[in-house]
Parts: C-alpha cells; structure tokens; sequence
C-alpha cells in the first residue's frame, strides 16, 4: 500500500494509476506500467497482487508480474520490496483458502526483513504486512498488535496516509474484539476519513462497515447504506464484503 498519485501535484502517470486503483481498476493501472525498470515492475506486481486481495482473483496474473519484479530487482531494498509482495501474495491465498502458503508467506517476509534496513520507507508496510499474517495466520493478536503499532508509528514518520489508514483499521479491529468500544470507533474513523480524504472509494466501503460496528442506530445502518452503495458502484468488490453487506433476512446458498 501507498499513496502515489494522490496529490495534485505528482506526475500525471502516477495520478492516472492512482485513480484507476482507488476505483478497483487494477488491471487498467497495471496496464499503464511498462515494467522496463524494478520500480515500475514492482508497482506493476504490488497493483495485482493487491487484486488479488479485494477480488480473490487473477492470481496467475499476480505471480507472473512478482517473477518479473523479482527478476529484475538488484539492491537490497528492491529485492526486499519484491519479497515483500511474494509473502503479501502467499498470505491472500491462504487467506482466501486458494492454497495453503503460510510458510512460504513467513519465510518470504523474513527474507525481506533481513533485507529491508529499519527506518527504510519500505520498513512499515512490511511490519504491516507481518501484524496480518500474526493477526489471520498465527492468531496472535498480541503480536499483531505490536507489528501495526511499528507499521502506524512508519506510516507517520514517512507521510504515507493510504498505509496509516489501513494501521488504524487494524488496530481499531483488535480493540473491538477486546470491547474497547471508544478505541475502536476513534481507530476507524479515522480511518475512513483518510480513504474518504484520498479517494480511495474501494477501501471506503469496508472502512464505513467496521465503523458502523460501533455506532448505534440509526447511524450504524446509515453507514452500511453507505457501504451497500459504493459496493454496487465498484461492481461488487471488495468480494469478502458482500456477506457483511447482506439485507438483513436475505438467504444465504
């Protein structure tokens, strides 16, 4: 995650990528990068994996642009970020129950620790990236706790809002499940209100769900309306979002 491309004044390329991604237009911003370099390879890489992630598709897709990242990554910090992406891909397929790649996710995640040098920009989506997998993986949610706390405390320091909200969000989400109501509603609010600032209409959806979950009535279906709408908008992405998003009553397969 990064937030390229969301201000007025960065290269014209890059605005054009952001807002193809931020309307889950994946494919369109990928389309856009010709991966002649490593920067643009992995750009190219991280757009479809993150696909992968809201769709719980295009996964060949995703793997033939990471080997071509990998390939033509040199230094440390491109080998590192490339790792990165393998472990995040790994981890959306067990996630998602594709194939079970726990290993592979860890493995590829230290790799890139040992690559990437502490205080690096790259340094908190990985620590991000490691909170998931100690989240959804390993069930270890003290450890989660302590991973998204350096990724927020990363997110700060490098002025990267799409990141921070997504910490936010996260840590909002083990406080709920501890039943500290307030912190989770500030956590999520303000995450929702960094997507809602950048445009980034498909994380919008999940970010008004999670926070209706603290809110109560008539405020917390005023958010899920919300949700429903920009999730019709967005053709039905992210997919994981639609049993949330369910009329109340409605029968299930």
């Amino acid at each position: 995650m990064s937030g390229d491309g969301t201000t007025a004044d960065d290269d014209p390329l890059q605005t054009a990528v952001w807002r193809l991604r931020s309307r889950a237009c994946w494919a369109d911003a990928a389309a856009l990068l010709e991966p002649a370099g490593p920067d643009t390879a992995l750009q190219r890489a991280s757009l479809l994996v993150e696909r992968c992630l809201y769709t719980e598709a295009g996964w060949g897709e995703a793997e033939d642009a990471l080997r071509t990242a990998e390939a033509l990554a040199h230094t440390d910090d491109e080998r590192g970020a490339a790792a990165c992406e393998r472990g995040y891909l790994a981890y959306a397929a067990t996630l998602f129950a594709v194939r079970d790649r726990a290993d592979e996710a860890r493995a590829a995640l230290g790799r890139a620790a040992a690559l990437i040098a502490p205080g690096a920009v790259g340094r908190a989506l990985l620590d991000f990236r490691r909170g998931l997998i100690a989240e959804n993986l390993t069930r270890s949610p003290q450890a989660a706790r302590a991973a998204y706390r350096r990724a927020h405390a990363g997110a700060t320091a490098h002025a990267d809002p799409l990141l921070l909200s997504a910490t936010w969000r996260h840590l909002a989400g083990l406080a709920l499940r501890e039943g500290e109501l307030a912190e989770a509603r500030h956590g999520f609010a303000e995450s929702l209100r960094i997507r809602e600032e950048l445009g980034y209409l498909v994380g919008t959806a999940p970010a008004l769900v999670s926070l209706a979950d603290t809110e109560t009535e008539p405020e917390a279906s005023r958010l899920r309306e919300e949700a429903r709408r920009l999730f019709r908008l967005l053709g039905g992405v992210p997919t994981w979002l639609a049993h949330q998003l369910a009329p109340p009553g409605a029968a299930t397969a």
